[in-house]
């Protein structure tokens, strides 16, 4: 499972205005909308709702909400970097700067998990993280997600 295949190209935001987790999940979930045709109001109380059984924040600033809905027939997922970083209740206390967003079809639970597994994986490493932090616009984004290396492991 290729990350760039995804992150919706119209999903990137390279630099999200958020102040509070509330705010970016709200920003995030209108985004998802307009790129799925579900209800921004769905999509945040899905989010939300995942929220509250805890964090979504993996720590060192990546958090990584995420849903599943009827509707959709394939897994999506958004990307954005916080202008500033948030607090996301991240078990290791770092503020959140790094959000991907995983919307996955109700009945795609294995392919859920994988989407899940792939982003960990990209985000462990050092390098691509600085990349994430550093790039100067969407292609750079792109580039990321599609050069990084691909591995078909859970």
């Amino acid at each position: 499972m290729d990350l760039a295949d995804l992150v919706a190209p119209e999903g990137i935001i390279p630099s999200l205005k958020a102040k509070t987790k509330k705010q970016a999940l709200q920003d995030l979930s209108t985004r998802a909308a307009a790129l799925t045709g579900l209800e921004a109001r769905d999509v945040f109380d899905a989010i939300l709702q995942r929220e509250r059984l805890g964090s979504t924040a993996l720590g060192r600033g990546i958090a990584v909400p995420h849903g599943k809905f009827k509707p959709l027939d394939r897994i999506l997922c958004l990307f954005a970097r916080l202008e500033t970083p948030i607090d996301f209740e991240a078990l290791d206390k770092e503020p959140v700067d790094l959000i991907f967003l995983l919307l996955a079809p109700e009945h795609a639970s294995g392919d859920h998990l994988k989407a899940l597994a792939r982003i960990s994986r990209l985000v462990r490493e050092p390098a691509t993280l600085e990349r994430l932090r550093s790039a100067s616009d969407i292609s750079v984004f792109k580039a990321i997600f599609a050069n990084t290396k691909t591995s078909h492991a859970a």
